[in-house]
């Protein structure tokens, strides 16, 4: 009973805690959260639009994009992050200069992320009303048309809340490549909170990260309700 009372003392006394420590490391994974979200927005709306278009176009070479597309998609999908990193290090090294540090980590958690944010955007535009899409196609519209004026319109709330969910998973992410050097938070958490035995680093880096994964799921709800026309 001591013991776990002696446990619990040193974890909220953050006697071991240096804050400016723990604010570089909260800026660190903010930056490879945001970056990340970013190209993983872009990538993934891409790889989705694709997918939606050519599993539904009569057009002779719309299967095999789709069967190409759909394979990478479920193929870098299925690869847990921690090999997914080790394996794109030749890559990483080759594009980036470094394969430690936020730099390091980038590329991983694009790639890692990217394909799962594309299966979220193709359900989202599946779930759109067929008669909306039939009716712009039958005012003459083109396909670049249909995408920027009713696709992405029709699904903005979906699109939304699934940037907000794959945010939150690049949180976690950036944790697991701290683990292995890549810096931020996990890294905190781990290098300093679990080597060194310091619980309360521990608890301080799992206390921010959870504020940043709070304050992303408030600003997309917000932003997904604000745009729901519904």
């Amino acid at each position: 009973m001591n013991e776990l009372i002696q446990a619990f003392t040193e974890m909220f006394s953050f006697e071991n805690v240096q804050w400016d420590v723990v604010w570089e490391a909260t800026v660190d994974t903010i930056y490879m959260t945001g970056i990340a979200t970013a190209f993983t927005l872009v990538i993934g709306l891409v790889l989705g639009i694709i997918l939606f278009l050519s599993d539904k176009s009569d057009n002779t070479l719309s299967q095999p994009v789709y069967g190409v597309t759909a394979f990478l998609v479920n193929l870098f999908r299925a690869i847990p992050f921690i090999i997914l990193i080790i394996l794109l290090i030749p890559f990483t090294k080759a594009i980036m200069g470094t394969i430690m540090g936020v730099q390091g980590a980038l590329p991983a958690l694009i790639i890692g992320a990217s394909p799962f944010y594309a299966r979220l955007v193709e359900i989202g535009l599946k779930e759109i009303d067929k008669g909306v899409i039939e009716a712009a196609q039958s005012m003459g519209a083109g396909t670049w048309t249909i995408i920027w004026k009713v696709l992405i319109p029709e699904s903005m709330p979906a699109l939304i809340s699934g940037i907000t969910v794959t945010a939150i998973m690049l949180v976690g992410s950036t944790a697991i490549a701290g683990v292995i050097g890549a810096g931020g938070l996990g890294n905190l958490a781990y290098m300093v909170g679990f080597t060194r035995n310091q619980s309360d680093v521990t608890l301080v880096a799992t206390i921010v990260i959870l504020i940043i994964v709070f304050i992303i799921q408030f600003a997309g709800d917000f932003l997904a309700k604000a745009v729901d026309k519904r």
